[in-house]
């Protein structure tokens, strides 16, 4: 039952991922902003980087190192989902994976990661950012809250 449940969530992540990015690339132009509501607009871009761009400078051109350390590290937390012993640590383990894998494709396809949410306060603007990173940003919250409420000791890795 573990295993269909970390699974199912993976590929429920990835999926949802994958058809809001091919959505919004059928839908805009790269540069292109759609408002939606004040405070969010569609604007396409594709991402180099890790998140929010960051190392776009050294990972610019090379998007099989950046899935190959990406997928070095969706291994590394799909074992520790399936060594976890809590719903939450699975969950938010699963939607790390899931996004992580969503952002790989992106990256073996284009050679970037497909980036579409813009969230803005008058003048400033929230890196573009997409669905996957909201996966892996609240499966890291999940992680987060799950630690400090059941006051985990050893890490998940450390396992037999």
């Amino acid at each position: 039952m573990r295993a269909i449940f970390i699974v199912s969530l993976i590929g429920a992540t990835l999926l949802a991922d994958q058809v809001t990015k091919a959505a919004v690339l059928s839908l805009l132009s790269p540069g292109q902003t759609l408002p939606v509501l004040p405070g969010f607009n569609l604007t396409l871009s594709f991402n180099e980087g890790a998140s929010f761009g960051m190392m776009s400078d050294v990972m610019t051109g090379k998007p099989l190192l950046m899935a190959a350390l990406t997928g070095a590290l969706a291994l590394i937390f799909a074992v520790m989902a399936f060594r976890a012993d809590t719903l939450p640590e699975r969950a938010g383990l699963g939607l790390i994976v899931g996004g992580a894998l969503g952002n790989i494709i992106d990256r073996l396809r284009q050679g970037a990661v497909t980036d579409f949410l813009g969230l803005y306060w008058r003048d400033w603007h929230w890196p573009t950012f997409n669905g996957a990173d909201i996966a892996i940003t609240f499966g890291a919250l999940i992680i987060l809250i799950a630690t400090f409420t059941t006051g985990r000791k050893e890490p998940l890795l450390d396992r037999n």
